[in-house]
C-alpha cells in the first residue's frame, strides 16, 4: 500500500455544492482529498484542478447506495493511500416532494437508499480502516430535516433523521478509540439542489431565504468552514453532535 505524508480525507457528493465547497477546503489545507461522486466530469475537472495547483487529488465514480461501488471506492483508498483520516459523507438526493399518503415506494426507496445506507456504507469501511489505524474523524453532512419535519418531504426527513441517530451509535461507540463521529445540519443553502427544488425562480427562492431568521440562504463554504473544524484538533473534545448551521432556524 502506498503511503502519504498528507493527512487523507474522503468527500463523498464531491462535485458540486457542499461536497465542492469541503473538497476544496480540504485541498487549501493541503490535505490529500478522495473525491466520489457519480458526475465524473465535474469530478475530474475538480481533481484536475486540484493538482494543477500543487495539491492531491483523486477522482473515483461512486453510486453510495451501491455496495460493491463503495467497496471499489475504499479499496482504492487503500492500495492508493493506506489510510483515512479523514471521512465527510456527504451524498444525497432531495426525492420527490409528495404528501407522505402520495410519496411512492419507489421515491421512498431510491431517498432512504442514496441518503441513508449511503451513509452506513460508508461508514462501515471508513471506521474498520480507523478502527485498525487508531484515529480518524467522520462528519455526516444531515440536515435541520431530520430534527423538525417539513411537510411533502417524508422520504427525504426520514433519511436524514436516520442519519443524526447513526453519528450518534457510532460516537458512542468509538468514543475511547480516538474516533470522532459528528453531524452537521444545514438549513437552506444556495447549491444546484435548492435551485432544483425552486425550479430555479429568484422569487421562490428570495421566499426560501427568509425561512432563516437571519433572512437569507447560507452559501455552501459556511459549511465546509464547519467540517474543517470539527476535521481538526480545536475539536478534539467534539463527538456525537449534530450542529445545526441554519442562520438561526431551529431556535425558533
Amino acid at each position: 500500500m502506498a503511503q502519504t505524508e498528507r493527512k487523507v480525507a474522503l468527500v463523498t457528493g464531491g462535485s458540486a455544492g457542499i461536497g465542492k465547497a469541503i473538497v476544496e477546503a480540504f485541498a487549501e489545507r493541503k490535505d490529500s482529498v478522495v473525491i466520489s461522486d457519480l458526475d465524473q466530469e465535474r469530478g475530474e475537472k475538480l481533481a484536475d484542478s486540484i493538482r494543477q495547483k500543487g495539491g492531491d487529488a483523486l477522482f473515483v465514480k461512486t453510486d453510495v447506495s451501491d455496495l460493491e461501488s463503495v467497496k471499489y471506492l475504499f479499496e482504492t483508498i487503500k492500495d492508493r493511500y493506506g489510510r483515512l483520516d479523514y471521512a465527510v459523507n456527504n451524498a444525497g438526493i432531495e426525492g420527490e416532494q409528495n404528501e407522505t399518503a402520495d410519496c411512492t415506494f419507489e421515491n421512498f426507496d431510491r431517498t432512504i437508499k442514496v441518503n441513508l445506507y449511503g451513509v452506513f456504507y460508508g461508514m462501515k469501511h471508513e471506521l474498520d480502516i480507523m478502527r485498525e489505524q487508531g484515529s480518524g474523524v467522520i462528519v455526516n453532512i444531515s440536515s435541520i430535516a431530520g430534527e423538525v419535519g417539513f411537510m411533502n418531504l417524508p422520504a427525504y426527513c426520514a433519511s436524514k433523521g436516520g442519519v443524526i441517530q447513526l453519528t450518534k451509535t457510532a460516537a458512542l461507540e468509538y468514543a475511547t478509540r480516538n474516533i470522532r463521529v459528528n453531524a452537521i445540519c444545514p438549513a437552506v443553502i444556495m447549491t444546484e439542489m435548492v435551485e432544483r427544488i425552486t425550479n430555479h425562480d429568484p422569487a421562490i427562492q428570495a421566499e426560501f431565504a427568509k425561512l432563516q431568521p437571519m433572512e437569507r440562504a447560507g452559501r455552501p463554504e459556511e459549511i465546509s468552514d464547519s467540517v474543517m473544524w470539527l476535521c481538526s484538533d480545536k475539536s478534539s473534545f467534539v463527538t456525537g453532535q449534530a450542529i445545526n448551521i441554519d442562520g438561526g432556524y431551529l431556535a425558533r
